[in-house]
C-alpha cells in the first residue's frame, strides 16, 4: 500500500464504521501524518484523492468551516466517475441505457405516487421552456436532463436519484452529439416533447404502471432513433408512446 493510500483507507474505514459522519473534521495535516506514520505530503495526496471521490472538502481560514471535513457530494462524484468510464468504454452504452430504463421505471412509479404541487409546477415549467421556439438544441438537452432528474427527485429515494443523475449525465454528451447529426432535429424534438407530455400526464394522474411503461418506451424509442454507435451497440425498437 502506498503511503497516501493508507490515508484514504483510514478515512474510508472511519466512514464505514460510522465514526466519521458528514460534517466531521479530520485531524490537522501534521497530526494525521503522525497518527498514520506517513509524511505530510502523503496526507495531502490522500486528501486530494478523497476530494476527487466527493468524500471530503477542504477550506483555509479559521472557524468551523476551516480544515478538512467529511462532506456529501455523492451525486457529483458518481456522475463524474460514470461519465469517464463510459467515455473509456468500460460500460457499453447499451448497458448504460438498460440501467437507465430499470432506474427510471422505478423512479417514475414512485413519482406518480408522491408528486406534490411544487414538483408538478417545476415539471410543468421545464416542459413549457422546452416548448419555446427559441430554445436551442443545447438548452433543450439540458432541460430534458433536468426533467428526468426532477422526476427522480419527486420519488424521494436519494440513492435512486443519485444513480439516475449519474447515468443520465454519463449519456448527456453522446446524446447531444447524436442529436446534432440528425437530419430533422425539429421532428425529433417534437416527438420528445410528445413523450414528455405523456409521461407528465401519467405522473400527475398518479398512474404508476403507465408512467413506468411510458418512460421505458421513451428511452428506448429515443435510443433507437439516435445514431449512438459506441461499442457496436445496436438500437432497439419501441412503440410510439404519445397516443397509448
Amino acid at each position: 500500500m502506498k503511503a497516501y493510500e493508507s490515508v484514504v483507507h483510514h478515512v474510508e474505514s472511519g466512514i464505514l464504521a460510522g465514526s466519521l459522519r458528514v460534517g466531521a473534521h479530520l485531524p490537522p495535516e501534521r497530526d494525521l501524518a503522525v497518527e498514520l506514520g506517513v509524511s505530510r505530503s502523503a496526507v495531502r495526496e490522500g486528501i486530494r484523492a478523497l476530494e476527487a471521490q466527493g468524500l471530503v472538502s477542504s477550506a483555509v481560514g479559521a472557524g468551523n468551516d476551516a480544515g478538512t471535513r467529511i462532506t456529501d457530494q455523492r451525486s457529483e462524484a458518481l456522475s463524474r466517475l460514470l461519465r469517464l468510464h463510459v467515455a473509456l468504454a468500460k460500460y457499453p452504452v447499451d448497458e448504460v441505457v438498460e440501467a437507465r430504463v430499470a432506474l427510471e421505471r422505478s423512479s417514475l412509479a414512485l413519482a406518480a405516487q408522491r408528486l406534490d404541487e411544487e414538483s408538478r409546477l417545476r415539471l410543468r415549467g421545464l416542459l413549457d421552456r422546452m416548448a419555446e421556439p427559441d430554445t436551442t438544441q443545447d438548452e433543450f438537452n439540458a432541460l430534458d436532463t433536468d426533467f428526468h432528474v426532477v422526476l427522480a427527485e419527486v420519488g424521494r429515494n436519494r440513492l435512486m436519484t443519485d444513480m439516475t443523475v449519474a447515468v443520465r449525465e454519463s449519456l448527456r454528451r453522446p446524446i447531444l452529439d447524436a442529436e446534432r447529426s440528425l437530419g430533422d432535429w425539429d421532428a425529433f424534438r417534437g416527438e420528445l416533447q410528445e413523450h414528455h407530455e405523456a409521461i407528465y400526464a401519467a405522473v400527475v394522474d398518479g398512474d404508476q404502471r403507465r408512467a413506468a411503461d411510458l418512460v421505458e418506451a421513451h428511452i428506448r424509442a429515443a435510443y433507437a432513433i439516435l445514431p449512438i454507435v459506441l461499442d457496436g451497440a445496436p438500437g432497439s425498437t419501441a412503440p410510439a408512446i404519445g397516443h397509448q
